[in-house]
């Protein structure tokens, strides 16, 4: 092999290396996101309250059973206060759920774990998905609703159910509460909020998009995984009445089982409260 084809594959192999490469110390995640988020609705009592949440799994695929342990270790450093779980569990190639979910009730926070579905589970292995749930104390939320309570405060934690199927589903479990109430909508896919009327929702959680799981600039991918082309492809975005809405790239992947500028990650959202004036 001529030198410079050796050198330009070398080139190759360190950029793609470098473009996925681990930004965290837990070998398999490639990184903890932190976002804060301010608003005159979180109760003086959640002032600093901490949700980890994660999405696409789809065990087994890049994330692998090697890399279970080293998400669950990544999950518990952010000592939050629930955990939130966005959907797309299992994968076409099987993974056993009952390790997944067990593993996963490993994370022990204070107000425990509530999970939605996500498009792969309502095709493969919703019935696993559901048990598995159940038996490791996971709340699943089909359009349910839950208050948390903290020193006589309360903010709601609501989930959608098969967000694909608008016509069944009917109106946003958001929106079944007082406007004045802070309220986190936990959807697996972020054209949801675009779709249907969350306005009482403060914030939105989503994932199903991957990131791209190949990208350019976090803003455009060749692979769409939303109607909406790259408008929701990660990071905090708002939908058209301006509620904010947060995507993660989640942590494994779907069709072919590459990243590239789209580092799997596990997410920490801290709530602020603001003061108004």
């Amino acid at each position: 092999m001529k030198k410079p084809v050796l050198y330009l594959l070398l080139a190759a192999v360190l950029f793609t290396s470098c473009a996925t490469a681990s930004l965290s110390k837990y070998r398999g995640v490639g990184r903890i996101k932190q976002y804060d988020f301010y608003s005159y609705d979180v109760p003086s009592a959640f002032d600093g309250f901490r949700i980890g949440f994660a999405s696409d799994f789809h065990y087994e695929s890049r994330f692998t059973r090697k890399r279970l342990d080293n998400a669950i270790r990544a999950l518990q450093s952010l000592n939050a206060d629930v955990l939130l779980l966005g959907g797309d569990y299992g994968s076409p190639k099987g993974g056993d759920m009952d390790t997944l979910f067990t593993a996963l009730g490993k994370v022990l926070t204070p107000y425990g774990i509530y999970g939605v579905m996500g498009n792969h589970d309502y095709s493969y292995c919703y019935t696993k998905v559901a048990e598995a749930m159940k038996k490791n104390n996971v709340h699943l939320m089909e359009h349910k609703s839950y208050k948390l309570m903290k020193d006589g405060q309360h903010i709601i934690i609501s989930g959608v159910r098969n967000p694909f199927d608008l016509k069944k589903n009917g109106d946003s479990p958001s929106q079944h509460f007082p406007a004045d109430d802070f309220i986190l909508l936990l959807t697996h896919t972020p054209d949801y909020a675009e779709d249907t009327d969350v306005s009482n929702a403060n914030l939105v959680l989503a994932g199903h998009t991957h990131g791209g799981q190949v990208s350019l600039f976090k803003k455009y991918s060749p692979v769409k995984h939303s109607i909406y082309g790259n408008r929701f492809l990660t990071g905090r975005k708002e939908n058209s009445a301006g509620v904010p809405i947060i995507i993660t790239n989640g942590l494994g992947t779907s069709r072919m089982n590459v990243r590239l500028f789209t580092p799997s990650e596990v997410v920490l959202v801290v709530l602020h409260r603001v003061e108004k004036k």
